[in-house]
């Protein structure tokens, strides 16, 4: 299915104008949802009921209100609140560029791609390469649905990212959960750098990870299709609370428990033991995987005869 644009923008580069289209970076259609339905099977529709009668109100007689105290509030007419919307404009300007990991993941907001429109191409990767050279994202106001908007333009190996980011007054503060900072030891801050060297890996491939909530209601949708029964999944019983971990013993194991994952184990007295009759196959194994010096052999005596080599038993 071709990608479908929501919007026809302009970006405004300096004197430079780059049409482009926008487009949904994430799909949000890509879970499973449900239903509400009667015990009978039907659907439900939702209504609307007065706090104060009971009687269920029409959409079409609702009005908007601001509760400034309790129980107490400033209704707006709908020509009233139009008049507040940020008019719409197609134009997104550009007004700085700052070093991409300056912003805060934590302001992402929703995330779209733009791709060039008509006449836009050459400007387009323009603008592309000279953020991806000077290692810079551009911050942009955006007009979209009666409301202004920050955005992060971003360069991409593709493309460029239209990130929508939060005000300041939408993200909370770290600092007001007021965490205490405990100091730890060289050694502990030691082992803890090993467990994450042994577990760590170039770079984040999302397609290595699946949303197993979403392929287990798939499953169960499935079986209920079917005539099946769902059975619930067996879970590990909690631990009790309030345990005392020593943090030491707990770094060594983990530490002990990653390297069991990564490394086969291999006994080293095996390695060294020579092949006999009594060889086991894993020793015979072990001993073929690990390369060995050629031996220089004695010369024999002209009336003595080599003995023939010990036979390996055949592994089942």
């Amino acid at each position: 299915m071709a990608a479908r644009s929501i919007a026809s923008l302009t970006l405004s580069f300096g004197l430079v104008s780059i049409p482009v289209k926008l487009y949904s970076a994430t799909d949000s259609a890509a879970g499973v949802g449900f239903n509400l339905l009667t015990p009978e099977g039907g659907r439900v529709k939702q209504q609307y009921i007065s706090e104060a009668t009971g009687a269920v109100v029409a959409r079409a007689d609702m009005k908007k209100g601001y509760e400034f105290e309790k129980g107490q509030f400033v209704v707006f007419a709908p020509e009233e609140l139009k008049a507040l919307e940020e008019g719409a404009s197609h134009v997104v300007e550009i007004v700085s560029f700052v070093p991409e990991k300056s912003v805060d993941p934590l302001y992402y907001d929703k995330a779209y791609f733009i791709a060039p429109d008509k006449r836009g191409g050459k400007p387009y990767s323009l603008l592309q390469r000279a953020m991806r050279e000077s290692e810079r994202c551009a911050l942009a106001k955006w007009s979209y649905k009666g409301k202004t908007r920050i955005v992060q333009i971003r360069p991409a190996e593709d493309g460029m990212v239209f990130q929508q980011l939060l005000f300041a007054d939408e993200v909370r503060a770290l600092s007001d959960l007021h965490i205490e900072q405990v100091t730890v030891s060289d050694t502990e801050l030691k082992l803890a750098l090993q467990i994450i060297d042994q577990v760590s890996e170039d770079a984040y491939d999302p397609t290595a990870y699946e949303d197993e909530e979403k392929k287990r209601i798939l499953e169960a949708i499935d079986r209920k299709i079917a005539g099946k029964q769902i059975v619930s999944p067996e879970t590990p019983a909690e631990e009790s609370g309030g345990q005392v971990i020593d943090l030491m013993e707990a770094l060594r194991a983990s530490l002990s428990a990653n390297k069991d994952k990564r490394e086969a184990p291999v006994k080293t007295a095996a390695a060294k033991a020579p092949v006999t009759k009594k060889t086991s196959p894993a020793d015979v194994e072990v001993l073929a995987a690990k390369p060995r010096r050629p031996v220089k052999r004695a010369t024999p005596k002209p009336d003595v005869k080599e003995a023939p080599p010990a036979k390996v038993r055949a592994r089942k």
